[in-house]
C-alpha cells in the first residue's frame, strides 16, 4: 500500500500558512516547507517565514536551517525533504508538502531522477562568462533557440536554471523538457491528494501587493542590509530571492526604493501567474478556490478534509 502524502500549494500570498495549520492538526500532519527561500537562517521577513509561534506546536520541517552563503536546489531539496519524510511516517503521521515551488513538489510526488549526467567544466565556465558579459537575456535566448519548452518554463534571470538547461543538451543532445516530460508522466509512488489554493487574480495581486508594503514596514530593507553586512552577495541563491535582490539593489544605488519596490511588487506578480501556470499542467490536483468558500478557511478544510478520506478509501479498494 502506498504511503501518504498531502500537498497544499498554490501562488505566492494565497494564504497557505494558516490553512496549513489547521490541516496538520485535522489529520495529525508535519509540514515539510517546499520553498526556497525559507530554509534559509537570517531572511525572515523577505521570505515570509513562518515564525515558532505561529507553528501552534504542529512540527516543521526545512525551515531557517541553511546558511545564506549555502547553495539550495531542487536535488538538494529532494534529498532533505525524503529524509524529513522517513521521520514522519516512523513517527505514525503524515507530511504536509506546504510551499509554492512546483518544482521542488514535482520532485517528491513523480519521484524525479535526477540522476547527473558528466558535467563539462569547461562548457559550464563559458556558458557562466556569457552570461556576465552579454547578459541573462542573451543565454535565454540560446536555450530557445534549442530547447522552445524549457525556455518558456525558466525565467531568463534565473541563469543557474537557464545553464543548467543548456548543459544537458550539450550533454545528451536532447533538450531537457522532454527529460523532464517522461519524468511527469510516471505514476506517483504515493497516495497523493494535491491541493491547489487558489483566488480571484484581482484579490490576490492585491494581497501581494499589500504583504510586500507589510514587509518594508516590518524591516525588509534592514534584514537586507544585515545580510549584506554579513557578506551576502547577489551571486549567491539565497540573495535572488524575490525581495532580496530588488532591495539589494536599492542599496547599492542601482535603483531608489519606490523604483525597487515597484518591481518587486511588478515580479511577483509575474511569479504568481508562472505558478498558477505551472500548478495547471499538473495532473491530478485538486483546485480550492477561495471565492467558493466565502473565504472561509473552516469550510475549506471540511473540504479538503473530505478529498483526504476519499482518497484513503480509494486506496483500500
Amino acid at each position: 500500500m502506498k504511503k501518504q502524502l498531502v500537498v497544499l500549494t498554490g501562488p505566492t500570498a494565497v494564504g497557505k500558512t494558516k490553512l496549513s495549520i489547521l490541516l496538520a492538526k485535522a489529520i495529525d500532519g508535519e509540514i515539510i516547507s517546499a520553498d526556497s527561500m525559507q530554509v534559509y537562517k537570517y531572511m525572515d521577513i523577505g521570505s515570509a517565514k513562518i515564525m515558532p509561534e505561529e507553528m501552534e506546536g504542529v512540527p516543521h520541517h526545512l525551515v531557517d536551517v541553511l546558511d545564506p552563503a549555502e547553495e539550495f536546489n531542487v536535488v538538494r531539496f529532494q534529498a532533505m525533504a525524503k529524509q524529513a519524510m522517513e521521520g514522519i511516517y516512523s513517527r505514525g503521521h503524515i507530511p504536509i508538502l506546504v510551499g509554492g515551488t512546483g518544482f521542488y513538489i514535482q520532485a517528491i510526488t513523480q519521484d524525479i531522477d535526477f540522476a547527473e549526467t558528466q558535467v563539462d567544466e569547461t562548457y559550464r565556465r563559458e556558458l557562466e562568462q556569457t552570461a556576465s558579459q552579454k547578459g541573462a537575456a542573451y543565454l535565454h535566448d540560446l536555450l530557445a533557440l534549442i530547447d522552445p519548452d524549457s525556455a518558456k518554463e525558466i525565467h531568463a534571470n534565473n541563469v543557474k536554471r537557464v545553464i543548467r538547461a543548456l548543459e544537458y543538451y550539450h550533454e545528451t543532445g536532447q533538450p531537457i523538457s522532454k527529460h523532464n516530460e517522461t519524468q511527469r508522466s510516471k505514476a506517483s509512488p504515493y497516495d497523493l491528494t494535491y491541493f491547489v489554493l487558489n483566488d480571484k487574480r484581482e484579490f490576490l495581486y492585491e494581497r501581494i501587493n499589500q504583504r510586500i508594503d507589510e514587509m518594508l514596514s516590518a524591516g525588509l530593507v534592514e534584514e537586507v542590509g544585515a545580510l549584506k553586512v554579513r557578506g551576502c552577495t547577489r551571486d549567491m541563491v539565497s540573495m535572488q530571492g524575490l525581495g532580496y535582490k530588488e532591495i539589494l539593489d536599492y542599496l547599492d544605488g542601482v535603483y531608489t526604493l519606490d523604483e525597487a519596490v515597484d518591481i518587486l511588487k511588478r515580479d511577483t506578480r509575474h511569479f504568481a501567474k508562472r505558478q498558477l501556470t505551472w500548478f495547471r499542467r499538473e495532473k491530478q490536483v485538486i483546485w480550492v478556490n477561495k471565492d467558493e468558500f466565502d473565504y472561509d478557511n473552516k469550510k475549506i478544510l471540511e473540504y479538503m478534509m473530505e478529498q483526504i478520506n476519499d482518497s484513503k478509501y480509494r486506496n483500500i479498494l
